[in-house]
């Protein structure tokens, strides 16, 4: 079953509105801070999109309560679902019901960081061409202790300097998505460019972000605009052996899927990636010789496409 309640007219700020979207599921620890964030934020033209995906805790009694308290500052449409269908399926449903023309992703574990909001419409409004904009993002633990200034350097060892240029975000994405928490900023209309998130997926943003990156419209402001909160529950952080080599399975489909979004040498780094990723799953099943033959194939691959190789003894999934 399906509710629904919403308040406040639309911003009539001369600003562009945004609509902050938010999935949640059994965060009733973590949603006040979520939502107070995007209150806290001096963007002036913003909405707040949630939906209780079917959690089984007190995450829906606290957003209904937050609504109810602040509901008369800043439009808010909360949705409670009976059953949960998933991150995809809530954020497509969720974006259907922004009115904004700009999409914040949000996430109820995490917070946003005052000033990310202005920040990215600003960058938007900037580059026409650029359907999305991702930033940094702080980490902080459970407790909202910070554990790392940078969650692209600190967290994932990523190389910020590939993002300053489309080619460098192509060979990013391909290789080392270091993208953690809900740091992106979209058009409404770049749904319509990329066929909007793949329902089915336990892990959807690489595969988004895929065919944004291969139309050249993904951009990056070196700035943190959320706080990435890990804790025990993070699917993208397990260590669970079975977990992984499922999420690693579902990103190799991913990788092999969307070879076909790019040109060379592109395609060719994408499908080495694939390798890279059976070479971990081989690993984790303890299979040395088809983990051989998937790391020898990565590496012709990789010299293929003519990129340089990784720092040695660096294994970081993207999931």
């Amino acid at each position: 079953m399906t509710t629904a309640a919403s308040h406040q007219p639309i911003s009539t700020s001369a600003e562009p509105l945004v609509s902050v979207l938010i999935p949640a599921y059994n965060h009733e620890r973590f949603i006040q801070r979520c939502l107070d964030s995007v209150l806290e934020d001096s963007y002036p033209a913003k909405e707040v999109v949630i939906i209780d995906d079917g959690s089984t805790d007190r995450t829906g009694e606290r957003i209904a309560e937050w609504a109810s308290r602040y509901g008369q500052q800043l439009r808010v449409e909360y949705v409670h679902q009976g059953q949960n269908r998933g991150v995809a399926a809530t954020l497509n449903e969720l974006a259907a019901r922004a009115h904004g023309e700009f999409l914040r992703l949000g996430a109820s574990d995490d917070y946003l960081l005052p000033g990310g909001l202005e920040a990215q419409v600003r960058y938007l409004q900037n580059h026409p061409r650029k359907r999305a904009v991702v930033g940094d993002s702080i980490v902080v633990d459970q407790y909202g202790n910070k554990l790392h200034d940078s969650g692209m350097r600190d967290l994932y060892h990523a190389d910020k300097r590939l993002y300053r240029t489309d080619e460098g975000i192509r060979r990013a994405v391909i290789r080392h998505w270091a993208i953690g928490g809900p740091v992106a900023l979209l058009r409404k209309s770049a749904l319509e460019t990329v066929d909007r998130w793949t329902e089915g997926l336990r892990i959807d943003d690489w595969d988004f972000f895929l065919r944004l990156a291969a139309r050249d419209a993904l951009g990056f402001i070196d700035l943190p605009v959320c706080a990435y909160r890990l804790h025990g529950n993070n699917m993208s952080r397990t260590r669970h052996t079975a977990t992984r080599i499922v999420n690693l399975t579902e990103s190799w489909r991913v990788a092999r899927r969307s070879t076909e979004l790019f040109d060379e040498p592109y395609r060719t780094l994408l499908k080495a990636q694939s390798h890279y990723i059976s070479a971990k799953i081989a690993f984790l099943q303890k299979r040395s010789v088809l983990l051989s033959c998937h790391m020898l194939a990565y590496l012709s691959l990789l010299a293929a496409s003519k990129v340089r190789l990784p720092p040695a003894g660096r294994l970081v999934e993207k999931t």
